[in-house]
């Protein structure tokens, strides 16, 4: 019996994610009084894989080929099942990325596992059933799921656990599944990402603007501002609707859902599509100049003025503390 977990890589480089899901299945299998092992599909350098041993796992198999180099989700799936069934895991660990959305039902398909979608927390283990919670209802609410199959599928939304660095170090080994023609009858030819931005879904600031700006030519200290800090740019519904901004940067219930350890909203109300999606932020800082806004209800901390004062302030006071 084993935990196996499934590290994505983009680029070739493991990001916050992977670690993130490397010492939630090591904590899970030391409660189970077992190992961690790890499977990545693609490119990626031993070095790049090594680092995952400082998290707790105890072996790591590589997959890659050609027809591998981008994610392909049947594909992706068989080679899991296949790695998952030769170690005998009764847990399988995925990140609540897009990747791991679609690997995680197919997975569960083929090992005939029950599974939990964007846990939050490790799970109450006794004997053979598992308790565990996760967010419900547009991240207004959270649930307890119980699971007593056999094997369990779990994702882990990103931001929602510690990374924990425990020592060791990991083996390496190649990997080889079979893999069926049928398994790549869709591809995704292309994936074209903005590599010089933070990935929103992983990163640890947000800062996010709405109608309030008034207009994409004034996008510009929303940047700044998200440069100073380090921070991933995202908006609300009816900016990237109104093509201000682009739809892969829209977050709420019909965008995507983020949580942050600091999400600064500037010029956004807060409607409750909106707050759906950021509502499991860790820190909430409004800056609205309305002061009966919605979103003033759920902040932990709210600025009460006009955005287009307040903001270039606030970047000039971190320039001066970070000494730029």
């Amino acid at each position: 019996m084993s935990v196996l977990v499934y590290i994505e890589n983009t680029d070739g480089q493991l990001k916050k994610s992977a670690f993130e899901v490397a010492t939630y299945g090591k904590d899970i299998a030391t409660q189970l009084n077992t190992e961690a092992i790890a499977l990545s599909i693609g490119d990626i350098s031993t070095d790049e894989l090594s680092k995952l041993g400082a998290y707790g796992i105890s072996k790591v198999y590589h997959v890659t080929n050609d027809d591998l180099k981008t994610f392909v989700n049947q594909a992706y799936a068989s080679i899991v099942a296949a790695a998952a069934k030769q170690e005998n895991a009764s847990v399988v660990v995925l990140s609540n990325t897009f990747s791991g959305k679609g690997l995680a039902p197919r997975l569960a398909t083929k090992l005939e596992a029950g599974i939990v979608s964007g846990a939050i927390s490790l799970p109450t283990i006794n004997g053979n059933t598992f308790e565990v919670q996760k967010t419900a209802f547009s991240n207004k609410a959270i649930a307890t799921v119980v699971v007593d199959s056999a094997v369990k599928v779990i994702t882990i939304n990103p931001n929602s656990y510690t990374v924990k660095e425990v020592g060791g170090s990991a083996a390496l080994e190649n990997f080889t599944a079979p893999v069926q023609s049928s398994d790549f009858s869709t591809v995704v030819k292309d994936i074209v990402r903005a590599t010089d931005k933070i990935s929103l879904p992983e990163a640890e600031i947000v800062v996010s603007a709405g109608r309030g700006m008034k207009g994409p030519e004034n996008w510009s200290m929303i940047e700044e501002l998200a440069e100073v800090l380090g921070a991933a740019t995202a908006c609300s519904k009816p900016v990237s609707d109104a093509g201000w901004r682009p739809h892969s940067e829209h977050v709420g219930q019909t965008g995507i859902v983020v949580s942050p350890n600091l999400y600064i909203a500037i010029g956004i109300s807060g409607a409750i599509q909106h707050l759906a999606g950021v509502s499991s932020s860790k820190t909430i800082v409004v800056i609205n100049k309305d002061p009966e806004a919605p979103f003033f209800k759920v902040a932990d901390y709210g600025i009460v003025g006009d955005a287009f004062t307040i903001v270039p302030k606030l970047i000039e006071a971190l320039k001066a503390h970070k000494g730029n």
